[in-house]
Parts: C-alpha cells; sequence; structure tokens
C-alpha cells in the first residue's frame, strides 16, 4: 500500500573504456612521479657511488660534517683523514660528499 515494488536495474554491458579513461590520471600520476623523483634519486646515489669506489690517497674531500681533509688511509668501508698536521680521524666511506680538486687546502 505505502511500500513500492522496486525492480533490479539491468547491469551494464562491459564499459572498460570508462574504466580505463577513469584509470588514466592515475597511471599517468605515477609515470611523472617516477621522471620527477625517483629516477633522478637513482642517477645522484649512482653518481656518489662512483666518486667513493674511485677515491684514492691523497685525495681532498668534504665530509657530510663539513670537515674538510685529505685522505691518508683507505679500508674497506673506511677512510683516514688528516684534517691538520698530524690530526686524524677515521671516517666511513659514505661520509664523504664531496672531493676537491687538488691544492685547495693548504
Amino acid at each position: 500500500m505505502f511500500i513500492s515494488n522496486a525492480y533490479a536495474q539491468a547491469a551494464a554491458g562491459g564499459d572498460t573504456t570508462s574504466t580505463l579513461m577513469s584509470l588514466l590520471p592515475l597511471v599517468l600520476m605515477f609515470v611523472v612521479l617516477y621522471f620527477v623523483m625517483i629516477r633522478p634519486q637513482m642517477k645522484r646515489q649512482k653518481e656518489h657511488k662512483a666518486m667513493i669506489d674511485a677515491l684514492a690517497k691523497g685525495d681532498e674531500v668534504v665530509t657530510a660534517g663539513g670537515l674538510l681533509g685529505k685522505v691518508s688511509k683507505l679500508g674497506e668501508s673506511t677512510i683516514g683523514i688528516e684534517l691538520a698536521d698530524g690530526v686524524e680521524v677515521q671516517l666511513q666511506r659514505t661520509a664523504v660528499v664531496q672531493v676537491l680538486p687538488k691544492g685547495t687546502l693548504k
């Protein structure tokens, strides 16, 4: 009397274009994220690893803590850096941020 009959609606017949179009912005966002953030970071990591592997005795370096010194000892994962006359510290290789040109430190 007060309640009307409810009828089921027919299912949409496989509208794949609308589904693909709704996923397109999400996929596009991931592609942009890869090229803007992930790829440059991987490139910087590769360059830093190559720089650390190429360290040699006598190189002048800057560490992450801001210390400037000359490489005096090389180990597998550590290096010895001479900061001043006779003052030497041991650091991890990954703490080296930059290799300076020869003759920078005097």
